[in-house]
Parts: structure tokens; C-alpha cells; sequence
């Protein structure tokens, strides 16, 4: 069967049209306003300039072949005329592939649409403008539409460059084959063509075709985030509630939340600084101040898509109904997933979204809504997915913690190097690279679930034969016979490096439950789920004796035999070889019951190939010849080739020949080869439905498989931590009873990220707070004196345990914290109208209003954004209100000496510590002839008292400024001094002269009483008493005067 001839599609080797053809006569519909911009590189654009040049420069009389060539080229067409300012083309005639175009962008107008031609993906109008931009390809003119075009074997890479720039990318495939097409009633037409996938950021992970794919292109999480609000107006004032709903297309996890926020939106923004989102879901109308931060955070730097949604249909309680429906739709589309009714006909799932919050629902109506356009709604109706953002058994981290205690993110270039996070993972898997992640971010503050997670480090530990598996327990009183084989540790090894190997298998099994699997992802994700299981059974945790509970019972779980033997089922039904040659039609293996018109199909194919072979019997008779035989040459198959003196029957179609023979299709093989390959064509759409009738089937196994992958990235974020412990030779923390006062005591403490850039150099601390006791620190000392490293180390300490980790010290007793807040750096935030300052007593006014007394409080430089009496008066007023209100452990650093004395009436719950320095034995003002100050040795070491000195002029000479600027600096400093000294010193003199006055005339006025009381005694005589009444006049008159 011939071949559809193929569409022009340069104009430049176009026949030229004649120059007295009448324009084309506009079409019935309106066309719509498509762009038209031409670009050519510097070289072309300098040739072209002489054709809008006004002085055009006189052809050649003999031009050369490559003259003629450029002149053809670069040639504008007569029949496109371009509007001088808008370049759209007046009274277009469409093609019919053009008309298509126009249609599928109508229906899809913010979408960048990839449309199949052929074999190749070809982008019109703007999109082929933008896609070349972005892509590096070359577009031009064809027809009325700019266009551009890429090979449709490359989808899956400019799939991912588009969706990376912050497009949402549609691609539109044909619907039906050449060999459907020619028995259909299209026969004439253009091949039908409609949208088959669209991709996002967050769904690209979890789409068909281009899923699963090259590493870099996305990040480790792919969170779609949802974001509504209501503003309600009260008595004090205005505050606002929010709803958010996070999922995680490509893995299945979903969080929920409905919080107070305030002024700042700092409960928005930890939140979304945890999820780190790649697309943000706005639900209109927002508060200008959500809205305001929202945009300010996927702006142009982010690489976060933000997209909108109106939400004024839900104004009177109208989400509820719809999530509903829309759980009641899918649960009849999927009978796989059989719920259970429990309440007046409300499935489980229903029940779970009736209790939820209504700003929640809204959101997760929002995010339904949405995902329905990518077919990946199913997600959101698994209550087993769905997990709250704040709970009793996880730990606050406010967003500024989070920042600069640089958990997940560095300050500098924001990727995860140098960060707690990326010095905490050791994970081989991908599963459990993004589990742990989830751990460091959300530490835990239930204290049996931290000491099993322990225990299970330690179990494994103790495998590894290290010395340190127990350390520090000698106070907890634990058992530590635990005597597990050095084969667990192998197996266990075995098992997560084989896993690591393999594509992200969390992410498969989610793929598998969208249904956008191949058949060689369902496989290699299923055996690797089957061969693990099997390794882990040989451990045979059950009779070991290991005595973490938590490691035994995710072992379990990840060799379950239920799930084992389920998955060897599933897997008996496919052809693993056909899956790797990517063969549907051979996929499925046929057995009793099942894939019964798959059977039916290959019988039809089956049938249509004999009769093609009994034809040859025919031609053997008619030709005479009993050794002609059917061949096929270069893909072209029951040819029948006869040498150059046979007459071949007159009705015989030549194909192709060589000098000594020609090659024929007859045409009854002709009619036979069309009828088998239209009936391969409907064996490949009975696989193709046979397939997604599969993946179906695999919804009801789905909450199982999950399970097992998460027990896997539990073990491998265990496994992680052991080897955190054993390479960097941390020690088991110590959590004390909730009973017992909140207390941190750390001895020789290690910030875990600098003592790994440091090595041995690093310089250890101790720190001791208890609630009886001294539970505040006042740290100064002079400029990078290792103030702030200090205070983030205790912090970091504390995460890393009530994660589960050992920690950097040599002995750590812990309270369970219920929360860290940091008040650290300076930074404005101009896009949201917000000062250094305003942003500093926000984070203070946050942490007032949220820390309890088992909360770490960390102020560093509190007040510094202001006035220095201002700055000072604050920094204390807030100090005081957290040591007397709310009794928290609080880290301080300043360089305000004068707060420690203003403290003195809190003595033995404040402690005033420095870090200690060593200088030279010269005045700090003094300069010698080359300009040098006095030198300082940093010594590190947190030690009792106060620091007066803050040796800013040797930073400024680290920081290179001028020399005559900082010897200006030191001659201001010293008048500054000077005047504040002779200030001090004259209030000083002033106040003792005030003293001596007031001591003057007390002494004159006990010298007038005395004299008066003896004058007026009876005891004296009277002139004794007159000399007494003349001096006592004479006091009277001098203080008078005075």
C-alpha cells in the first residue's frame, strides 16, 4: 500500500504562485491573531539587509549558481503579507492540518502544543516561536503558520526542556494508523489527531511517555501545592486562616493543613520552604499579603510555575459536594479499589474529607479539578496517602530556621551542599534519599519514637561490629546484648545497593497506579520489589535475636510473603522479552480465563498470515515451478522474484529488480498483506487496552506495594545513619523522661557540617541549660569569633537527635523539644514591602507568640536594625519576656554588653559566656607605620564572662577596605570615645558634687536641731541657752541662703 504522499514544508523549494492569481478568499471562521516573527542568524541577517535597504544594489548581469541559490533563499514570498506592527497574515486559507492547528489551540490556548506530523513533533505560530527560543532549533515560515519542528524518537528530552522553562506542554498524537485509516471513513482526510498527554512540572514524573526519565531535570520533590485563604475581621482586628493541600504526583503523598497566620506569613512560609513546591496552585481570591508573598516566591529566580484558579463557586459550601462527587466517579470508573461502606452509604475515604477542615476542602477540590485535565485525579482519592502538616509526634521548624540553620538549603546558591540535609545522607536508594529528607525536615518529638529509631541505628551498627553502636547509654539503663550477625549487615547492604542501582522504584510503583507505565518500568520495578523481599526473608529476623522492634517490623514488612507471591503472579502474565523490545503485541501471556481478546486477535493475525502462506501453493501452479518461494527484502515481505526471461502474469505490480531478476507483489498478496496488517493494527489496540486493563487491575494492590517501598527507604534511611555514625564517630544521644525538667547538656559539641569541612581543626563546646537552673546564654565576643557557629551547632545537635541520629559530641543528654525558633541574619524583602527591621521584629514577634517552654529560642544580634538605645531597650525587653512569660531555653548572642548588666536581676537563670581570643599587647587605636592593628588569635572556646570589645577594624581589614578609611575610622572611634568618656566622666563629678552638697546641709541641719533642743532644755542656764539660740540662727540664715 502506497504511502501518503508527504507535505511540503519549506517554502523555499515551493513553486512559486503566479503573480495574477486573485488573493484566497478568507475562510467562514474568524482566525485567530497568531504571531508570525521570522529570526535569522547575524550571518543571514547582514546578507538580507540589502532587501530593506532603500539603495538596492543592481543584480549581476552573470550571477553565479550560488548567487542564484542565496537570491532563492533569502527571497520574501509574494503571497505572505505581514502587518507592520502584529506580523499576522491577512486573509489566510487554511490547510486542513492548519485548520486542526487552529482548533486544538483554540481549545488549548495556555498550552505549548506538540503536534505529531509523521515523524516529527512540529510546533505553530507562537509555540514554534517560544520552542526555538528554548530548544536552540530553527523555525520558519510555512503556509500561514511560523513553524519548527523536532524527531518524535527525542520526545522525552524536549518534553523535559520546555516543562523546565515553565511551560505546560501538550502533545497531540494521531489517533489512528495508515492501515485504520484506509478501511475507515476518513479516507480522504487528514489523519485525526487529539490531545494525549499534558505536562507540568509536577506531573512530569508521573505522565506517560516521558516519566521516569533523565536525571537533573527535576528535583527530588515534585510537590503541587494549593493555597486558599479567608480573611476574617474581628474584634482584635484582622487575622487570616489558611488552607493548603500538598501532593506529590509521581510518589502519592499528599498533606493537608488549615492554620491562623500572621502579618508576615511565616506558617506559610515554612510550609512552603518544607515542601520546597515546583508548581504553586493559586485559589482566587487571595488576601493581597498571601498573594503578594506567593508571587514574590515563584518569581523569575525560582523556577517555580504558579498557575491560578477561581474558587468563588465554592463560596457557599459547594467543594464538599464536589470532592465528593468526584471520589463517587472515580470509585464507579475503577471498581478495582473496593472500599468499604461504612456510614450511611460514606466510604471510608468520604468520611475522612467530611471531618477535614472546609478550607482544606476547597483546596482539594482546587487540586482535583485540576489534575483531571492530566488524568491524575485517581492520587487524591487514597486516604491512606493523605498525612496532616503539624501533628502531636513532629517537631516546629519555623521558616527561619530552616534557612539559616541551612537544613535542607545552603545560604549561598541554594542547593543541598553544605547543608544538614546533604552531611546527613548516606542513603543508596532514591526512595530513601527523599524519606530522609522528609525526617530531617520534620524531626520527631515523641520520645519512644525517637529511642526505637535509635535502637534500630544501634542494631545496625552493632552489625557493623562498631564500637559506638551503645555509647552513651550507660544512663539510660538499656539492654545492649544484642548480638545481631555481620551477615544482616551484608544482606542489608546487598539489598539497598541493588535497589540504588535501579530506576526510583517509589515513583514506579506510583506510575504503575497512574497507569503510565511501560511494560519494562512494571517489570523491573516489580522484580526488584521480588528479589528484595527474598534476601530480606534470609535474614530470618523472627528467630534473631534483635532487639529493635522498629527495624524487625519494617524488615517484615518489606519480605512480606503476601506481597511476594502477589507480585511473582502479576509478573507470570508478561513476556519479559517482548517488554524490553517493547513488543505489545507479544506481551501478554495467554492463559486460561484471561486476556481472551488478545487470544482472539493473535488467532485473527494468525489466520490472515496462513492465508498470505497458502498463496505461494497458487503461484508454485501457475508459474510451474515448485521452488518458488515468498522473500523479503529491505522490509518489503512476499515478494516474489522471477529472472529476466520468466513473463510475469500482466496484473503483477513490480516492486524493485536487480540485473538478473525482477521482484513482484501479486495482487492477491497485495489484498492478504493489507488485511493482516489492519488486523495487526487491531491486535495492537486490544494490547493497548489489554495493558491499561492491567495497570488497573493494579489499583487494588497498590496500598500493599506502597507499604513495602516505604519500609525499604525506612531501612535505607536507617542504614544511613548507622554509617553517619560509624564514619564520623558520633555517639548515641540521651533523652531524659517528659517528667523530668527541659534541659541540654552537651559535651564537647560539634557543628556536623563545619567539622567536616574542618576536620581535626575544629574547636568543641559544651553547653549546659536546665529549666532549674541557668536556662539562658548571653554569648558576645569580637566579630567571626565563632559566635553564631556555636549557637546554630546546639540547634543542629538538637535536630539531628530527635531525628534519630547520632550526634557530634561526647556525650548528649536531651530533652524532647517541642519546637526551635532562630532569629538570625539580616534581610529585607523589598518585593513584599518589608524593612530589615520589620522583618527582624517580625520573626521576634512569631516566636513570642509560638515557643513554649520546651522550645530552643536562638536571638542573634536581636535589635541591630535600629538605634542603639532603641536596638538595646528591645533586645532586653524580649529577652526578659522570654526568660519570664515563657521560661524556654534561649541562646542570645549580642554586641550589646550593656544587656548583660541590665540582666543582673535575673541571676542564676541568665549565664554571660564569651568566646575567647588572644591579642597582642598594644592599644586597639594604635597604628604602626604600615597601617596594622593589633593582631587577634581566634581561639573558639566558649568560656564564662563578658566580652567588651568587638575588634571591628581587623575585620575591616580582612575585608580589604582602604587604609585611609579605616585610619579615619580609628580617629573617629577615638574622639567618639573620648566624648563619651568626658560625658561619663563629668555626670560622674557632677553626681559626687551633688553628694557632698546634699552631705553639707544634712550635717548644718543636725547642727540647728541639736542646738535648738539644748536652747530650749531646762538643764542650761541662760546664757548658755542664748548662745545656743545665736548659733542656731546663724545655721538657719546659711541654709536659707543656700
Amino acid at each position: 500500500m502506497g504511502k501518503q504522499k508527504q507535505q511540503v514544508i519549506s517554502r523555499f523549494f515551493a513553486p512559486k504562485p503566479k503573480p495574477s492569481s486573485p488573493p484566497p478568499s478568507p475562510p467562514p471562521s474568524t482566525s485567530p491573531n497568531i504571531s508570525a516573527t521570522v529570526t535569522f542568524s547575524p550571518l543571514k541577517r547582514r546578507r538580507t539587509s540589502h532587501l530593506i535597504s532603500p539603495n538596492l544594489p543592481e543584480p549581476s548581469q552573470n550571477p553565479t549558481l550560488h548567487q542564484k541559490f542565496l537570491n532563492k533563499l533569502l527571497q520574501p514570498c509574494d503571497d505572505q503579507v505581514f502587518a507592520s506592527s502584529t506580523n499576522v497574515l491577512s486573509n489566510p486559507k487554511y490547510t486542513p492540518l492548519e485548520q486542526q492547528v487552529v482548533e486544538l489551540k483554540h481549545k488549548y490556548q495556555d498550552v505549548l502544543l506538540m503536534i505529531e506530523v509523521g515523524y516529527k513533533f512540529r510546533f505553530f505560530g507562537q509555540d514554534a516561536e517560544n520552542a526555538a527560543r528554548v530548544l536552540g532549533i530553527y523555525a520558519h515560515m510555512d503556509h500561514n503558520f511560523l513553524t519548527a519542528s523536532v524527531p518524535t524518537i527525542r520526545l522525552n528530552v524536549y518534553v523535559r526542556r520546555l516543562v523546565s522553562a515553565g511551560y505546560k506542554v501538550g502533545v497531540v498524537k494521531q489517533t489512528e494508523t495508515a492501515s485504520i485509516k484506509a478501511h475507515g471513513s476518513n479516507k480522504l482526510g487528514p489523519f485525526c489527531r487529539g490531545l494525549s498527554a499534558l505536562y507540568t512540572k509536577a506531573t512530569l514524573e508521573a505522565a506517560e511517555d516521558v516519566g521516569g526519565g533523565e536525571d537533573g531535570c527535576v528535583s527530588c520533590n515534585s510537590y503541587l501545592v494549593c493555597v486558599v485563604d479567608n480573611e476574617v475581621v474581628g474584634v482584635e482586628g484582622t487575622h487570616v486562616k489558611i488552607g493548603i493541600v500538598g501532593v506529590e504526583i509521581s510518589t502519592g503523598d499528599v498533606v493537608f493543613g488549615e492554620f491562623d497566620d500572621n502579618l508576615l506569613r511565616t506558617g506559610l512560609e515554612a510550609k512552603i520552604l518544607t515542601l520546597c513546591p515546583a508548581e504553586l496552585l493559586l485559589g482566587d481570591p487571595l488576601s493581597k499579603l498571601t498573594e503578594k508573598f506567593l508571587v514574590a516566591y515563584a518569581g523569575p529566580t525560582s523556577n517555580v510555575r504558579m498557575e491560578r484558579a477561581s474558587r468563588d463557586r465554592y463560596k457557599d459550601g459547594g467543594a464538599l459536594a464536589e470532592v465528593l462527587s468526584a471520589y463517587e466517579k472515580i470509585g464507579d470508573n475503577d471498581t478495582s479499589q473496593g472500599e468499604s461502606v461504612e456510614l450511611n452509604g460514606k466510604t471510608k475515604n468520604q468520611l475522612a474529607v467530611m471531618g477535614m477542615p472546609d478550607l482544606v476542602v476547597q483546596a482539594l477540590a482546587l487540586t482535583i479539578n485540576h489534575l483531571k485535565q492530566f488524568g491524575l485525579e485517581r492520587i487524591l482519592c487514597l486516604g491512606d496517602s493523605f498525612r496532616p502538616f503539624s501533628n502531636n509526634v513532629e517537631m516546629i521548624l519555623s521558616a527561619n530556621a530552616m534557612q539559616q540553620l541551612e537544613v535542607l538549603k545552603n545560604n549561598t546558591d541554594g542547593s543541598e551542599s553544605g547543608s544538614l540535609f546533604e552531611c546527613m545522607n548516606q542513603t543508596l536508594t532514591t526512595c530513601g534519599s527523599r524519606l530522609l529528607r522528609h525526617w530531617v525536615s520534620h524531626p520527631l518529638r515523641d520520645r519512644n519514637m525517637i529511642n526505637a529509631r535509635l535502637d534500630a541505628v544501634s542494631a545496625i551498627l552493632e552489625s557493623m561490629n562498631s564500637p559506638n553502636a551503645y555509647g552513651g547509654l550507660g544512663s539510660d539503663g538499656r539492654d545492649t546484648n544484642i548480638t545481631c550477625t555481620v551477615k544482616f549487615h551484608q544482606l542489608f547492604t546487598s539489598v539497598l545497593t541493588n535497589l540504588g542501582r535501579l530506576p526510583d522504584i517509589q515513583r514506579g510503583i506510583t506510575r504503575i497506579f497512574h497507569r503510565t507505565a511501560t511494560a519494562s518500568e512494571f517489570i523491573a520495578v516489580i522484580q526488584a520489589i521480588i528479589v528484595s523481599g527474598k534476601q530480606l526473608q534470609q535474614l530470618r529476623v523472627e528467630e534473631e535475636a534483635i532487639h529493635s522492634s522498629l527495624l524487625k517490623r519494617l524488615t517484615l514488612t518489606a519480605s512480606s510473603s503476601s506481597i511476594i507471591s502477589t507480585a511473582a503472579k502479576l509478573l507470570s502474565a508478561l513476556n519479559k522479552e517482548a517488554a524490553e523490545q517493547r513488543d505489545l503485541s507479544n506481551l501478554f501471556v495467554v492463559s486460561e480465563g484471561q486476556f481472551e481478546e488478545v487470544a482472539a486477535a493473535r488467532a485473527k493475525v494468525k489466520q490472515a498470515m496462513e492465508k498470505l502462506d497458502l498463496l505461494i501453493g497458487l503461484y508454485r501452479k501457475q508459474l510451474k515451478n515448485q521452488k518458488l518461494e515468498f522473500m523479503s527484502v529491505s522490509g518489503t515481505t512476499h515478494l516474489i522474484e522471477l529472472p529476466l526471461d520468466v513473463k510475469a502474469p500482466s496484473n503483477w505490480v513490480k516492486v524493485n529488480s536487480t540485473k538478473q531478476a525482477i521482484r513482484y507483489h501479486a495482487p492477491e498478496v497485495l489484498v492478504a498483506l493489507d488485511h493482516m496488517s489492519l488486523a495487526n493494527e487491531e491486535l495492537l489496540v486490544v494490547c493497548r487496552s489489554a495493558w491499561h486493563n492491567f495497570l488497573n487491575e493494579f489499583s487494588k494492590y497498590y496500598s500493599e506495594f506502597q507499604s513495602v517501598v516505604q519500609a525499604l527507604a525506612a531501612l535505607d534511611c536507617l542504614h544511613s545513619l548507622a554509617l553517619l555514625a560509624r564514619n564520623k564517630d558520633y555517639v548515641r544521644p540521651v533523652f531524659v523522661e517528659d517528667s523530668e525538667p527541659v534541659q541540654i547538656c552537651i559535651s564537647s559539641g560539634r557543628h556536623p557540617v563545619l567539622e567536616t569541612m574542618l576536620q581535626d581543626s575544629f574547636v568543641p563546646n559544651d553547653t549546659s541549660l536546665h529549666a532549674d537552673g541557668e536556662y539562658c546564654q548571653i554569648v558576645t565576643g569580637p566579630n567571626m569569633g565563632g559566635k553564631s557557629c556555636y549557637i546554630r551547632q546546639v540547634a543542629l545537635i538538637a535536630i539531628m537527635a530527635q531525628v534519630g541520629s547520632f550526634v557530634p559530641a561526647s556525650s548528649t543528654k536531651l530533652h524532647v523539644l517541642d519546637g526551635i525558633y532562630t532569629r538570625m541574619g539580616a534581610s529585607d524583602n523589598i518585593q513584599q514591602g518589608r524593612s530589615t527591621f520589620l522583618e527582624e521584629l517580625g520573626e521576634a514577634s512569631h516566636i513570642l507568640d509560638t515557643c513554649t517552654d520546651q522550645s530552643l529560642v536562638i536571638l542573634d544580634e536581636l535589635g541591630r536594625g535600629t538605634s542603639t538605645h532603641d536596638g538595646v531597650a528591645i533586645a532586653y525587653a524580649t529577652l526578659q519576656y522570654l526568660l519570664e512569660q515563657k521560661k524556654c531555653m534561649v541562646l542570645f548572642v549580642t554586641h550589646y554588653p550593656e544587656i548583660v548588666s541590665l540582666t543582673k536581676g535575673l541571676t542564676g537563670r541568665v549565664g554571660s559566656y564569651h568566646v575567647s581570643y588572644l591579642t597582642s599587647q598594644k592599644d586597639e587605636c594604635t597604628i604602626n607605620s604600615n597601617g596594622d592593628y593589633e593582631d587577634i588569635v581566634y581561639l573558639y572556646k566558649l568560656v564564662p564572662g563578658v566580652s567588651e570589645r568587638s575588634f571591628g577594624f581587623k575585620v575591616a581589614q580582612l575585608a580589604q577596605l582602604p587604609l585611609s578609611c579605616i585610619n579615619r575610622a580609628s580617629v573617629m572611634a577615638m574622639k567618639l570615645e573620648e566624648a563619651v568618656g568626658n560625658r561619663r566622666r563629668s555626670r560622674l563629678a557632677q553626681k559626687n558634687l551633688e553628694e557632698s552638697d546634699e552631705s553639707r546641709d544634712a550635717k548644718a541641719l543636725k547642727e540647728f536641731s541639736s542646738n535648738l533642743k539644748l536652747a530650749l532644755s531646762e538643764d542650761v542656764d541662760s546664757a548658755t541657752r542664748l548662745q545656743c539660740l545665736k548659733h542656731a540662727r546663724n545655721l538657719a540664715l546659711e541654709l536659707r541662703n543656700r
